[in-house]
């Protein structure tokens, strides 16, 4: 069963039928997405050919980004690079955007308790799953300034920031989803890149979420356990759920892919998909009945002065295979030794 939310519009299903469809409006549009192209590749070779400035930090770089517009799963792995770097010794720092934040002065430090408002959605996961020095802004340079200016961290990730050629980087990780892949190739507005596909084969890796295909890592999603929103301490196997009627609540990129977690664990899902980074309101959860609203952990920050015991969040751990992680510490070494000769 799927309930009409306010993503399933007309509109929402124009962008799909355009970007990922074979809607003929996408020739129209056609035009527009060369002439953006143009300006991506103009744009980038002016940072590579020193006409404008790039910001080296003084420790290593690691960007997470990806090429399309919309979520292709990048903060779960973020949290997933932060883990393994403290495990091979490192002190990690994580910087991102805070997108939809509404501070009035950036850069912004965001503890677990910040505001989501303030922050972004995205920056209180980060905080709350890796007790790691975070730094949201719109400057990758000022906010690595500023986190390692209050912090120790002696490396950084960047959630986000592929197309920010401001900011110098020694590894450079893309992910993409494996279900919509790169849409029907085109650049904004015409299709959902925000560089020709090309873009790709300079990066060191493509990670991606779901099947891989010929030179990619695959990515995994694993989501074992719910936790009531009201109390983060009280938690169910997500098996618990199954074969009973929920209420599944996304805003994100991609809401599909929660839905569809759902449904294998077996649970019987009505579909409440909102736009990327929504501001809920009490409105929005007046289902008229007591079935568990279960929703992302990104979702979940936003609701905690909304919520009772009817909600539910599904925090998303990613699983790499072994030569990811191989070829990422060999990659990791030579930069190192390389900054250590220099």
């Amino acid at each position: 069963m799927v309930k009409s939310g306010p993503l399933n519009v007309s509109w929402r299903k124009l962008i799909d039928d355009v970007w990922y469809g074979r809607h003929p409006a996408r020739l129209a549009l056609a035009p527009l997405g060369w002439l953006f192209r143009f300006g991506a590749a103009l744009r980038r070779m002016a940072y590579t050919s020193g006409l404008l400035t790039v910001y080296r930090a003084p420790v290593p770089v690691i960007v997470v980004g990806n090429i399309t517009v919309g979520g292709a799963g990048k903060t779960p792995l973020v949290i997933w690079l932060a883990q393994r770097l403290r495990e091979y010794g490192f002190r990690p720092g994580i910087v991102t955007r805070g997108y939809r934040g509404q501070a009035r002065n950036w850069p912004q430090q965001v503890r677990p308790d910040s505001d989501p408002n303030a922050v972004g959605d995205e920056a209180i996961v980060l905080a709350r799953r890796t007790h790691m020095p975070i730094a949201v802004g719109p400057q990758r340079k000022h906010d690595i300034i500023e986190l390692l200016r209050h912090s120790d961290a002696n490396i950084i990730v960047c959630d986000d920031g592929l197309q920010h050629y401001a900011l110098a980087r020694d590894i450079e990780i893309a992910v993409i989803d494996g279900v919509r892949r790169i849409g029907n190739g085109a650049c904004l507005p015409a299709g959902p890149l925000r560089e020709p596909a090309a873009r790709l084969a300079d990066v060191d890796f493509v990670v991606t979420n779901g099947l891989a295909g010929r030179g990619e890592f695959p990515m995994r999603y694993s989501g074992e356990r719910a936790h009531a929103i009201v109390d983060r301490s009280a938690s169910e196997a997500l098996d618990r759920f199954a074969n009973r009627s929920v209420h599944a609540v996304a805003a994100i990129g991609y809401p599909e892919r929660f839905f569809v977690m759902l449904r294998r664990k077996g649970l019987k899902v009505t579909e409440h998909p909102f736009p990327d980074h929504h501001r809920f309101r009490a409105e929005d959860f007046a289902f008229g009945d007591r079935q568990p609203i279960l929703m992302t952990e990104k979702d979940a920050v936003k609701c905690e002065h909304l919520a009772d015991d009817r909600f539910w969040f599904v925090p998303i751990d990613v699983e790499m295979p072994d030569v990811f992680e191989r070829r990422f510490r060999t990659l990791l070494k030579k930069v190192i030794d390389g900054q250590e000769a220099a």
